[in-house]
């Protein structure tokens, strides 16, 4: 059987011209290619020149940025100084206004000092009074030495003399009782005698008399040696008395030390009253611009009251904040470039110091990293980077302001 004829549909007619179309318009470019370059033999070079151009410019914006870290994360920095009055008191004069550029120790408000004068000079009347009894004091130590050594002396000696009394009283109390004792005898011999009529009545009453006598003195001379011995017994307590002077000259060195103590106490509340004298005038710290004004005059200020705030000109630097991963060859010491958005110039500066933790560390809510739902995020860690000397003749340059840096790691 003869095979059925296949009828191609219209479409499949379409897609093989369309083929031939191609293959032709292929052949014609490459011919008009050929043609081009036969036409123009330099183009060849212009194209080649152009790829090595393009090379080279790779090679080079990758070298540039190897040898470069920058970020636009970046601030001025510098001290803002708060001015506060160390002491109460109402302001009479405020001189300076904010954003004025005034040099240290300049005034900038006077408190009333009248409160301030009179404790000085109390303070003053206080010292003088604790001066003189100081004086008066350390005069008694050596008076007080020198009489009380003469009292102890004199003790002493009294004591000697009564001890001397006394046995010289003794003495005569024995010798007045043996003069007793002999009459004594005498006078009963005569008695017997007298009863026998051996004696006269007249020598009779002679013995009675004598005995009477030696009684008489044996009593006196006992009672002087009682008189002595109450003697002997004052004189040793006057003795002691006067051996208590090394304790009572210790006590007048203690008076004259406290004395002394008083006069530096003194003049140390002097020393403060001066102090506080000089705190009514506020001056300025350090050079620089005044800011943040919060008094008045006639305004009652509180001790520790923010007056003024200075920012310090002469002591600027850069904060940037670099990412993790640009910090792996970024070492202190290293160039940089500073680009200032204010003015539109560079700055050159070097790396100061590299920051102890990332910035997340030292903010108000860190991030709580140990949960589930982790997403891990490139830290910042701030550089502090520090201008050259010499650049900023005019204090254009403003704690604050934007900052392009780059730095030169290599």
């Amino acid at each position: 059987m003869a095979e059925p004829v296949k009828i191609s549909p219209p479409y499949e007619e379409e897609e093989g011209e369309r083929r031939l179309a191609q293959v032709d318009q292929k052949g014609s470019g490459t011919q008009r290619a050929a043609g081009f370059f036969r036409e123009r033999p330099y183009a060849k070079w212009v194209l080649l020149a152009l790829a090595l151009a393009l090379v080279v410019g790779v090679i080079f914006i990758w070298h540039y940025y190897s040898l470069r870290e920058s970020t636009d994360d970046a601030q001025i920095d510098g001290h803002i100084d708060p001015i506060s009055a160390r002491i109460s008191g109402t302001a009479l004069n405020v001189l300076h206004d904010e954003n004025e550029l005034v040099q240290a120790g300049t005034l900038l408000v006077e408190l009333d000092p009248k409160d301030y004068q009179v404790a000085v000079e109390r303070a003053r009347a206080d010292l003088a009074d604790a001066e003189a009894n100081a004086v008066a004091a350390q005069v008694g130590v050596p008076l007080m030495s020198t009489t009380s050594s003469s009292q102890l002396l004199a003790a002493d000696a009294g004591v000697v003399a009564a001890d001397r009394e006394v046995d010289s009283v003794r003495a005569r109390v024995r010798e007045a009782e043996a003069n007793y004792t002999k009459t004594a005898a005498d006078l009963k011999r005569m008695e017997q005698l007298v009863e026998k009529d051996e004696v006269s009545r007249q020598q009779y009453d002679a013995a009675v008399a004598a005995a009477a006598a030696a009684r008489a003195a044996l009593e006196s001379n006992r009672a002087m040696l009682a008189n002595a011995e109450s003697r002997t017994a004052q004189a040793q307590a006057q003795a002691a008395s006067a051996r208590t002077v090394p304790e009572q000259l210790r006590v007048t060195r203690a008076r004259a030390s406290a004395a002394s103590a008083d006069v530096q106490k003194y003049r140390a509340v002097l020393a403060q009253a001066e102090l506080n004298l000089q705190y009514t005038k506020i001056v300025a710290p350090v050079s620089g611009i005044l800011s943040k004004r919060n008094v008045e005059k006639g305004q009652v200020v509180q001790t520790g009251q923010p007056l003024f705030s200075m920012v310090n000109l002469d002591d600027i630097w850069v904060t940037a904040n670099f990412k993790e991963t640009q910090l792996k060859i970024m070492r202190p010491g290293q160039r940089v470039t500073l680009s200032v958005d204010a003015y539109g110039r560079d700055y050159t500066g070097t790396v100061e110091s590299i920051g102890g933790a990332t910035g997340a560390r030292f903010s108000l809510l860190p991030p709580e990293n140990a949960t589930g739902n982790y997403v891990k995020v490139v830290q910042r860690v701030p550089v502090r980077i520090r201008f050259d000397k010499g650049q900023d003749p005019n204090h254009l340059l403003r704690p604050g302001m934007s900052v392009d840096p780059t730095v030169f790691v290599k």
